[in-house]
């Protein structure tokens, strides 16, 4: 089957949010993203080069397209298309909103880069964390950009979106709720929990008012040394990868 102008189209609306929310689902591109996401998430359609399909015969789609490099250039999203791109069907899991009374769990509280969010998944999934925790305004997890930065994780990690505020309130009184804060404790000083949620905030003004209200432990990543002028704060990425690291480690040391 070739690769019609309407199916270029359908592939091309799905960079934008209402239309992959209306179809319920979201565009992979890349050999080894696809590898990772297939048999994990239903797979309504696959375009691939011959190359590709020659190489794994039997893709597990409903409907596979073969199109020339040239064709396939025209339909992808990327900058340099690689072989195959493929349109995956959102999973239907409930929500496990006691996942922090037993495990570490990540919140983001209205994080909007793309590539933070996909990056943060990617972290998550690193360092075992199974489940992501989404204000309703961080950016949409099925956003493309967000899907390419996952690398894969995506198909180990349950993102969730919901009130934060919600699912704090839900949480047993004892289950502890981190915070990092620019006036919080050294996070290399304080003795943290295996299980609990870790809240990150927002690129540019942190974690919301009534959001920071619930927190219990309010963390800080210090600068070196102490006292030294440096940048105001770390990317929230770069934050969620140190305080996730000092967690592990302690965990691992106990």
């Amino acid at each position: 089957m070739a690769l019609s102008k309407n199916r270029i189209k359908y592939i091309h609306s799905l960079e934008q949010k209402k239309y992959r929310k209306a179809e319920g689902v979201f565009l992979a591109e890349g050999p080894k993203l696809i590898n990772d996401l297939l048999g994990k998430f239903a797979c309504p359609l696959l375009v691939a080069t011959a190359e590709w399909l020659s190489a794994h015969p039997h893709p597990d789609s409903e409907e596979i397209i073969e199109a020339t490099e040239e064709e396939l250039a025209r339909a992808s999203l990327l900058c340099a298309p690689q072989q195959v791109l493929a349109v995956f069907r959102h999973p239907q899991e409930a929500a496990d909103f006691a996942a922090p009374t037993r495990s570490l769990c990540l919140a983001l509280d209205g994080v909007q880069d793309p590539g933070n969010l996909g990056t943060i998944i990617r972290l998550a999934d690193w360092f075992g964390i199974e489940h992501v925790f989404c204000s309703p305004d961080t950016v949409d997890v099925y956003n493309p950009k967000v899907i390419q930065s996952t690398m894969g994780a995506i198909a180990r990690v349950a993102v969730h979106y919901t009130s934060l505020s919600t699912l704090i309130n839900r949480l047993p009184a004892e289950t502890p709720v981190y915070g990092t804060f620019l006036n919080g404790q050294n996070i290399y000083k304080q003795k943290l929990s295996k299980h609990g949620l870790i809240i990150m905030g927002n690129e540019g003004n942190g974690i919301k008012v009534d959001i920071e209200k619930l927190v219990t432990y309010k963390l800080h990543i210090p600068n070196y040394p102490s006292g030294r002028e440096a940048s105001e704060s770390l990317n929230v990425a770069i934050a969620t990868a140190i305080a996730c690291a000092e967690f592990r480690r302690q965990a691992s040391s106990l």
